[in-house]
């Protein structure tokens, strides 16, 4: 019998079958069950290896389990990358469609085509990170200018002069705001 070289237990000779006659009783001696008087149980072998094979299937389930989890976790993983990059190469068009917003240039049929783009965008998993009246959170905000005033106790984004853009917890870009908050020093 061909064993494989990297399955663990202990090696032993191949079952064989006693050769015998149909309708041979026990051999002499025998007790009920046709074995020797004092002789182990054949199944104790034979459990004992049954076990183990087990056990190595056991171990063999959970590597592939955790190989399918990690595939899965991987290629999502690309994806979102995938999605960030794309997404990524596209806000300056963004940003040119809120220029000619502010303009009042977006008209007409390009009114559609830019709510169109930005649905489909959203759609992908495009959001803007900052509005105004937002706290001061230099993780999605880059502070272009910092105002003093004494009618905030904490740093507040008064104005966004870039917006920012992320992709789940991705940041694609900060948002570039001016910040208005209590004076500093003593």
């Amino acid at each position: 019998m061909n064993r494989p070289t990297d399955v663990r237990g202990r090696p032993g000779p191949p079952l064989m079958i006693a050769p015998g006659k149909p309708g041979d009783g026990p051999a002499p001696g025998a007790g009920r069950d046709g074995r020797g008087a004092g002789a182990p149980p054949p199944e104790h072998g034979v459990h004992a290896e049954l076990q183990e094979r087990t056990a190595d299937l056991q171990r063999l389930k959970a590597e592939y389990d955790n190989y399918r989890k990690r595939v899965r976790r991987d290629r999502l993983a690309v994806r979102e990358i995938a999605v960030a990059n794309v997404l990524g190469r596209l806000l300056p068009v963004l940003d040119a469609i809120g220029e000619a917003r502010e303009q009042g240039d977006v008209t007409g049929g390009f009114a559609h085509v830019a709510v169109a783009l930005e649905t489909e965008l959203a759609g992908l998993g495009l959001q803007s990170v900052s509005t105004v009246g937002d706290p001061f959170d230099p993780v999605v905000h880059e502070a272009v200018s910092y105002r003093d005033s004494d009618r905030f106790e904490h740093p507040v984004c008064t104005a966004v002069l870039r917006p920012g853009y992320r992709v789940g917890e991705h940041l694609l870009r900060p948002a570039q705001v001016v910040v208005t908050g209590p004076p500093a020093g003593p």
